[in-house]
């Protein structure tokens, strides 16, 4: 029988070779492809952007970055698969601060601890949204807008991209802000909000902006401010929501890398470093800007206080208009 001073022994040995282990693969990291989590469908805000990031990570990594679409329930499906994945680098994750704050609160259950789950890469990228309506309405400004609202309460009607959407939450960021009723219509996509607002199906919508500025240029629909804090180089004549009257007033879709908890430190300041190298390059500016995206980049440690900021606030207005998915 092996003695007390053996046993000890051995087992100090054999975790001495596993740390050594996992030193050693920490070194040679990466040594094989990398797979990126896109938690929604091809084609995309979110899947463009990851291509285009993979692609420019993959040559400066040396391995290549291979794209797995997760789509479903507001991009939680894609957000779990990346918390069962091993903590050793070579899963990782781009999801909109929809995914990754917006969704806790709107959600009974979770298949993950969204504090818990995943480690805070970095910030790549951050898009507004557009407040459009018919080019024929009798509003030219988000005042005259609420200013009608308030007097004919929840006669005029909103599209979204669906209930719990980026679009849907800040309409009712700003219905809450202002005193207002309007009347939620909710669509699947922002492609269909559009339409909805060019046939007249409904009198506004907030649309992303890399679907509504083709609209906007061609005079099929009127924007009539804009959720980010400033105003946008592609319409700058548009003012922000803040300007028209509703100071304070800040939201934008933010597009943040995760990869699960657990990661050790060296491979997540390897990979921040990476992305905000790969989204900062010349070369992707213009195709960034066709997307209406404004390329950002930052550390791990501003991610995860980003997300506990965006969670904290988004959760406040989710349970004071009571909204809920479930």
């Amino acid at each position: 029988m092996l003695d007390r001073r053996c046993l000890v022994a051995s087992l100090a040995l054999g975790a001495g070779f596993t740390g050594a282990r996992s030193t050693a693969a920490q070194e040679h990291w990466p040594s094989r492809p990398i797979t990126l989590i896109v938690p929604f469908g091809a084609g995309g805000g979110t899947d463009i952007l990851a291509r285009l990031l993979a692609q420019h990570m993959a040559d400066s990594l040396g391995q290549p970055m291979p794209i797995d679409n997760r789509a479903g329930a507001s991009g939680t499906l894609g957000m779990a698969q990346l918390a069962r994945a091993r903590p050793d680098g070579y899963t990782v994750a781009i999801a909109p601060n929809g995914t990754y704050a917006m969704a806790t609160a709107l959600y009974d259950r979770l298949p993950y601890d969204i504090e818990r789950a995943f480690a805070p890469v970095g910030m790549l990228a951050t898009t507004p949204i557009f407040a459009c309506v018919h080019p024929a309405a009798p509003w030219h400004s988000l005042t005259e807008l609420i200013a009608s609202a308030k007097a004919q309460p929840a006669t005029i009607t909103y599209a979204s991209a669906g209930a719990g959407s980026t679009s849907h939450l800040f309409v009712e960021l700003l219905l809450d802000m202002s005193g207002t009723q309007m009347v939620h219509v909710p669509y699947r996509s922002a492609a269909q909000t559009a339409q909805a607002v060019m046939q007249r199906e409904t009198a506004m919508s907030f649309i992303d902006a890399s679907v509504a500025l083709p609209f906007m240029r061609s005079g099929e629909v009127r924007a009539i401010a804009l959720t980010a804090p400033q105003r946008s180089a592609q319409a700058p004549e548009v003012p922000t929501v803040a300007e028209s009257g509703f100071p304070g007033y800040r939201a934008s879709v933010d597009f943040g890398l995760f990869a699960p908890a657990g990661t050790p430190q060296p491979i997540l300041v390897r990979l921040a470093s990476e992305a905000r190298t790969a989204i900062s390059l010349p070369q992707l500016q213009p195709r960034l800007e066709s997307l209406a995206m404004e390329a950002v980049g930052g550390t791990p440690a501003e991610l995860a206080a980003s997300q506990v900021e965006e969670t904290r606030r988004w959760a406040e207005l989710i349970r004071r208009r009571g909204i809920r998915l479930e």
